[in-house]
């Protein structure tokens, strides 16, 4: 069985990646705000 396939059929896996892609994607949005803000201070 493919990854793609065995990651869209199990939720437990689909719902595990799709909340760590969510926190990554806060964390590097966040990191990048604080950033841009302290520059500008």
């Amino acid at each position: 069985m493919s990854i793609w396939q065995q990651f869209f059929k199990d939720p437990v896996i689909f719902f595990s990646f799709t909340g760590l892609a969510i926190v990554i994607g806060l964390c590097v949005f966040y990191a990048i705000y604080f950033y841009i803000k302290a520059k500008n201070a």
